[in-house]
């Protein structure tokens, strides 16, 4: 101790930076450290929630899974040419590149014609990626344009700073809604050129009732979803200024998002052609949505006890594809009660060579016994790109698409939203995606052993990356939630 008092003697600057890197960070970490449960009466669950047994429902939306990066983009822009009212981007990650600058261009031309957008980033997120750059205020310069920022970083409050806004989704008046696990930029959205893209997964949702609203659309859920975080005391505006417009760097970019405009319809003819949304999508017979708390503090695990539950009292088969899995013992007791209740029941996620999260990665490598023992048939996902996609697929007519990972953060910190559609069309289109993936996979038999499908060469892993991960496995434990 006295050497302790001799140092902050000597070095007083020192030590307060110290002190403060210590406030920030045991602020930041400590809040999360203790998971919240649910009590017995919080466990409640009634599949008829979610699932009909009414061989002849039909509801209001049919449905559609946007599979390829260049479709995400598509979709997206010809939704956006579409709208008339009401526009809704809520985004983890927002990034200038060029998929978001064909995207931005389409919601500045949208709203030059009257369109109200309103956009939703994480705290994160905006600070990162978005303050101080001039392309996002001439967004935000736009009087029709408004951007709202979940949870703003603030040091001085380092026990909320974990907390994440991991939705994402796109609103375009009462008639169309695209959720998943995309974020806005290169690595997930179009073909542009880039290092490195990642593989994902998004459900298109067209509310056929939509000239009399979307009451009887899961568009309704959503938007009430979004409301209370949108107007909540967790959300600040983003330069709302319509002054900025007159900076020179801003208007610059407000003239870069106007060129690129008339360049859309020859870079994407098909998005401003006619297109069928009856004939793209397939019937359901029920759709819902999934989520938990908006707060940005430590949240008790209802989306993954809804998702627990419902891949429990599935009749004969599961498939959860999931980028990584990082479980507690809560979870883990759960993923072995499905493998108890289910016969078939399967685990797809990335190989460490294959996957883009280090921190995940290094901790499933060491705790894949704990996985395997879960009795889930493991594989993981070897094809060369990470995949991000969060779906899971019960019997032979339900789907559930989203943002949730399979890991501590999803559970207990972020806000997550899966969709949940009951359709056998639908089931069957994510069927035949996901066993892309596994034959791309190799089977995990045990810790050390695996069985790969014929023909397929496995990935290596360099080995300055390979102690990386020895290292950090077992140095970042006390810390594993936050992955």
């Amino acid at each position: 101790m006295r050497k302790v008092l001799s140092f902050f003697r000597r070095h007083p600057v020192s030590s307060i930076i110290v002190i403060l890197l210590l406030y920030v960070a045991i602020g930041a970490l400590a809040p999360f450290a203790v998971p919240g449960q649910l009590s017995v009466d919080e466990k409640t669950f009634s599949k008829e929630d979610y699932y009909t047994e009414d061989p002849d429902a039909l509801s209001a939306d049919r449905a559609h899974i946007v599979e390829e990066n260049q479709e995400a983009l598509t979709q997206r822009i010809r939704m956006l040419e579409l709208a008339r009212k009401e526009v809704i981007l809520s985004t983890f990650d927002f990034r200038e590149d060029e998929s978001t600058t064909d995207l931005s261009a389409a919601i500045y031309h949208a709203a030059r014609r009257g369109v109200k957008v309103n956009i939703l980033v994480d705290g994160m997120s905006g600070l990162l990626r978005m303050e101080g750059k001039p392309f996002f205020y001439a967004l935000s310069s736009h009087p029709n344009i408004h951007i709202r920022i979940y949870n703003p970083v603030n040091p001085l409050r380092p026990w909320s700073i974990n907390g994440r806004m991991h939705d994402k989704y796109v609103i375009c008046d009462d008639q169309l809604l695209l959720l998943g696990g995309r974020n806005t930029f290169d690595y997930f959205l179009g073909n542009y050129p880039t290092d490195s893209r990642s593989y994902d997964r998004e459900v298109l949702i067209y509310n056929t009732d939509f000239k009399n609203g979307c009451t009887n659309s899961v568009i309704s859920q959503v938007k009430a979803y979004f409301q209370s975080i949108w107007e909540s005391s967790y959300v600040k505006d983003f330069h709302d200024q319509e002054s900025l417009s007159s900076q020179k760097s801003v208007q610059k970019k407000i003239l870069l998002l106007e060129d690129r405009y008339k360049t859309l319809s020859d870079l994407y003819p098909e998005c401003f052609q006619d297109y069928s949304y009856q004939e793209h999508t397939v019937p359901t017979q029920k759709t819902c949505l999934i989520f938990g708390p908006v707060t940005p503090y430590g949240k008790k695990p209802y989306v993954w006890n809804t998702l627990q539950c419902l891949m429990a009292s599935a009749r004969e088969k599961v498939i959860l594809h999931t980028p990584y899995v990082v479980l507690d013992k809560e979870m883990s007791f759960g993923i072995k009660e499905i493998s108890q209740n289910v016969s078939d029941f399967s685990m797809i996620i990335n190989s460490v060579e294959n996957g883009d999260n280090v921190i995940a990665s290094s901790d499933y490598l060491l705790h894949k016994q704990q996985v395997l023992d879960t009795g889930a048939a493991l594989y993981e996902f070897d094809g060369g790109q990470s995949s991000h996609g969060k779906s899971i697929l019960i019997d032979d007519d339900l789907s559930l698409i989203g943002s949730y990972n399979l890991d501590m953060r999803s559970t207990y910190m972020d806000t997550e939203l899966m969709l949940c559609v009951q359709s056998k069309e639908l089931n069957q289109e994510l069927l035949g995606y996901l066993n892309t993936y596994l034959a791309q996979s190799r089977r995990i038999l045990d810790k050390n052993n695996y069985e790969m499908p014929k023909g397929m060469i496995p990935q290596t892993m360099p080995l300055p990356k390979q102690i990386l991960y020895r290292i950090l496995g077992p140095l970042l434990q006390p810390f594993r939630y936050v992955a």
